[in-house]
């Protein structure tokens, strides 16, 4: 009987890197470890120390999240010198995250020369998107080279489709809720529309992102201020959304415990839950109705408050939670008699990787 094949994921955050390793045996992937190494300069050193203190063996296949793959790459694919290649000239499409990325791809080819990885992208499930959710309604010079809708989160949804079913949630919205966040509308699986946009910035408010803008706002503070794009690009990135909102901070969490005495963290948790229900009705037109909502990431999967002020004005969808069923997290949060299925479930991205790992060649 062959080997079973050993594969480690890194998923390359801003301040840490998410990894998890893998056995995988014909179509059964199982986890060996994860864990998590801060922003230290050797990051993949001190995973792959971590991995020989644990006594678990060594890697033969290495696969990566990337946040984006470029107006090329439409689908998770191995490695090659073409591949990186392309990737490298994608980088001004997200100049936040692909150049680490990149980058941990290069030490681990220092590392281990032979060894092959694959590139899993946060872009490549909504690649099917319909153009009308697709296209940007901008000049044709504009949107030449690549510039469109892309979506993010891909293998968040990826994953809850695999789990759930994609025939079992029918017309469905599905809701990746953390620090970075986005819905996406599923039928049968399918990708009809998301939130997310051009860049990891748009859509729904976040964290310290602002969501969706009147582009206006945008040419009158440059017209203003005659500031740059990199400041922009750091408002929009690092200082906007739950933290401008609030003027402390992007951490839900924290917003919550203080809301009842704090106006501003209860406004920032206010918008927050108001966007969010606004897009699920958006979503649920654009579906047609709405079979099934699902709740994931970190806020999604352990803020029974967020859920409960979410759907609280969604009753004309058929969307009602259990009170009691919400506040356990339950796996199913909505009454049995409720039209649309209401459900928590915990993401993993790491294990969607090395799925699709056991399978590219």
């Amino acid at each position: 009987m062959a080997a079973p094949a050993i594969i480690l994921t890194l998923n390359s955050g801003s301040s840490s890197l998410k990894f998890a390793v893998f056995e995988n045996r014909g179509r059964t992937v199982r986890e060996l470890a994860r864990g998590s190494v801060a922003g230290t300069r050797s990051k993949l050193e001190t995973v792959l120390d971590a991995l020989a203190q644990r006594g678990l063996p060594a890697p033969t296949r290495v696969g990566h999240r990337l946040v984006h793959g470029g107006p090329h790459h439409l689908a998770h694919a191995r490695l090659t010198p073409r591949v990186q290649a392309d990737l490298q000239a994608a980088v001004p499409f997200a100049p936040l995250h692909l150049p680490a990325e990149l980058a941990l791809i290069d030490a681990v080819a220092k590392r281990f020369p032979a060894l092959p990885q694959y590139v899993c992208f946060d872009t490549a499930f909504h690649a099917a998107l319909p153009e009308r959710a697709r296209r940007l309604p901008l000049p044709e010079a504009m949107v030449k080279g690549g510039v469109h809708r892309y979506g993010f989160h891909g293998l968040s949804y990826e994953y809850l489709v695999h789990t759930l079913g994609a025939r079992k949630l029918g017309r469905a919205v599905l809701a990746h809720l953390g620090n970075g966040a986005s819905l996406a509308a599923v039928r049968d699986g399918r990708p009809v529309d998301t939130t997310m946009g051009f860049t990891p910035a748009g859509g729904i408010m976040m964290g310290t992102r602002p969501g969706d803008l009147d582009p206006g706002v945008i040419v009158h503070w440059l017209r203003r201020s005659r500031g740059s794009a990199a400041r922009l690009e750091k408002i929009i990135t690092h200082e906007s959304g739950l933290r401008a909102v609030s003027g402390t901070t992007g951490d839900m969490e924290a917003l919550l415990a203080c809301r009842r005495r704090d106006p501003r963290a209860r406004l920032a948790v206010e918008m927050f839950c108001y966007q969010v229900r606004q897009r699920i009705g958006a979503l649920a037109a654009a579906l047609g109705g709405i079979d099934t909502l699902v709740f994931t990431g970190g806020i999604g999967e352990h803020a029974a408050e967020i859920r409960r002020e979410i759907c609280a004005d969604l009753g004309h969808l058929g969307i009602r939670i259990d009170g009691s069923l919400n506040r356990r997290s339950a796996p199913v949060i909505s009454p049995s008699a409720s039209r649309c299925l209401v459900r928590v479930t915990p993401t993993d991205e790491d294990r969607m990787i090395a799925r699709h790992v056991a399978h590219l060649d």
